[in-house]
């Protein structure tokens, strides 16, 4: 099976074509920002979750009910909340999720998927592809869509790595799989086309950021003396303002939440207040799907 590459431990020694060829793997290519959105609207919103579930103790081999018990909310009290939600304001989003995670709730995928939204890839068990070699990844990925294409009745068409962790190997795995779009990498606000060592690759890319994410916000260390810890008026604020600087600028917003941070009910209403704010404008609310298509079909 293939190795991760090995470099000397001193960057400062490795010659030229070592780090330019590391810069050039899922580069940035030529922006797929269109000239206009659909029905004049003048800013795109995709708000994703990354329904991780009990995916992320499992991953660490952490058998403790407790901590388990904290992934099993996101699906047993946030998703419910976080479905009538999204109901009532007639909106569509997009949920990643861990092929462990669909086997653990069949009937939430299929529920999903049935309101209209759209699933997407995100690991098979919330694994770091930097830890895997090229063989286990690619046949993780292919389980994971077969798995969630089975649940949902549909074949996915976009990847969003778990924990954002994108190996060497996992662009040649995405365009291998013939996905539409990724949406792990943070080069722009905007969508874009990866390249792959100067080659286009006709992937899409839609950037998330740590900024738009609602894990780094709410995070609690409970065995450290340093608990990090955001009001969620706080993060409505950030977030908020993100909205409005894409808008200004007529782009895209993509917004990453979690259903087991932000399903919790002091912050299910920052997020329907978010939503309101949002709908004050002319936004084309779509799944990442959509903005995906319509990046690729419309850029200038």
């Amino acid at each position: 099976m293939d190795a991760q590459p090995t470099h000397s431990p001193n960057p400062w020694e490795w010659p030229e074509p070592t780090w330019r060829g590391m810069v050039a793997k899922a580069r940035a290519g030529r922006s797929l920002r269109p000239a206009a959105w659909p029905n004049g609207a003048k800013c795109a919103v995709a708000l994703s979750f990354d329904a991780d579930h009990e995916t992320i103790p499992l991953r660490d081999g952490d058998a403790s009910p407790m901590r388990i018990s904290q992934g099993h909310y996101g699906a047993r009290a946030a998703m419910p909340r976080i479905r009538a939600l999204f109901q009532k304001h007639a909106i569509p989003a997009s949920f990643f999720y861990p092929a462990v995670s669909a086997l653990l709730h069949p009937d939430e995928v299929r529920g999903v998927a049935g309101d209209g939204h759209e699933i997407g890839i995100h690991s098979w068990i919330h694994e770091l592809n930097t830890k895997l070699d090229h063989a286990t990844e690619r046949d993780l990925s292919f389980r994971a869509a077969d798995v969630l294409g089975k649940l949902s009745g549909r074949t996915p068409v976009g990847m969003r790595t778990a924990s954002w962790d994108f190996s060497p190997y996992t662009l040649s795995v995405i365009r291998e799989m013939g996905l539409l779009y990724d949406s792990s990498l943070m080069a722009d606000d905007d969508a874009y086309e990866l390249t792959d060592d100067g080659e286009a690759t006709g992937v899409v890319e839609l950037p998330p950021e740590w900024i738009r994410d609602d894990a780094p916000y709410f995070g609690f260390m409970r065995h450290s003396a340093i608990r990090p810890h955001t009001t969620p008026s706080g993060v409505e604020e950030i977030f908020r303002a993100e909205f409005d600087g894409a808008y200004a600028e007529g782009g895209l917003f993509l917004l990453t939440m979690h259903p087991h941070i932000t399903g919790h009910r002091s912050r299910i209403s920052m997020l329907e207040r978010l939503i309101e704010h949002i709908k004050t404008h002319n936004v084309w609310f779509a799944t990442h799907e959509q903005v995906a298509k319509w990046c690729w079909e419309k850029a200038i």
